[in-house]
């Protein structure tokens, strides 16, 4: 029986000639792995243009319950994109979170709270007029409310340094004892940007060196609570349109 859910593309990868396999992470079933048949063909109507990162879709399949690929009738665009494609600073990361999403995200069951979070935060990504250099660093933050490692919240004392525990995943004034952690420069940048959300993203002011410093930060934070995260593809790319 077919059944109809919205989507997010994260990744395809060539099956056939004229034949892709695409990761979605769904609205009602979570991180789904699908068969497009014939979408290299040019007659098709499973557009290959669907399948940029982060595209928003509308998918009819029939999804059978023991996992698996899952053969798609229709795939069709939820909401075109405004920018994301004709802007390279915002393809780019586009690329980028779709990586991100491709090795963190292993739920082949529904959590409406992370497709609501995603399915948002694409849509401020395309929408956003006001600069987006530093989106990723928010989003990343953000997205480890829905990982399970968020960093738990902190009220500095007035004029005193601290540091960031990245094992912890907490602020401290105290200096661990382990050498996981962020020096007080950098871990007071990392706590403006956990305060900052995407309707503020342009006062969190900082330069290049400061926006490649926080990103390294972030990145080997996710590394200590996730596996399967290095050597991103998308990363140098990044650095390079972003600086």
């Amino acid at each position: 029986m077919l059944s109809s859910t919205k989507g997010i593309v994260i990744h395809h990868f060539k099956y056939s000639e004229k034949s892709v396999i695409a990761n979605v992470y769904t609205e009602k079933y979570g991180l789904q792995a699908y068969i497009l048949n014939g979408v290299r063909n040019k007659k098709s109507k499973n557009k290959a243009a669907y399948l940029q990162p982060l595209s928003l879709v509308e998918i009819d399949a029939a999804h059978k319950s023991n996992k698996g690929l899952q053969r798609v009738k229709t795939i069709e665009l939820e909401i075109p994109f405004n920018t994301i494609p004709f802007d390279i600073g915002k393809s780019s990361i586009a690329f980028f979170i779709a990586e991100i999403l491709y090795k963190s995200i292993k739920e082949e069951e529904a959590n409406l709270p992370l497709f609501e979070f995603l399915h948002k935060s694409i849509q401020v990504l395309d929408l956003s007029d006001n600069g987006c250099s530093n989106f990723h660093l928010i989003f990343l933050i953000n997205l480890t409310k829905y990982l399970g490692f968020y960093p738990q919240i902190f009220t500095p004392a007035k004029n005193t340094a601290f540091y960031f525990d990245l094992q912890e995943g907490y602020f401290t004034h105290l200096l661990p004892y382990h050498k996981a952690f962020v020096d007080p420069p950098t871990s007071k940048l990392l706590h403006q940007t956990i305060r900052t959300n995407f309707d503020a993203m342009e006062t969190l002011i900082i330069n290049n060196k400061q926006r490649k410093m926080l990103l390294t930060t972030i990145l080997n934070y996710y590394s200590l609570h996730l596996s399967n995260l290095a050597n991103l593809n998308t990363l140098e790319i990044l650095e390079e349109v972003l600086n």
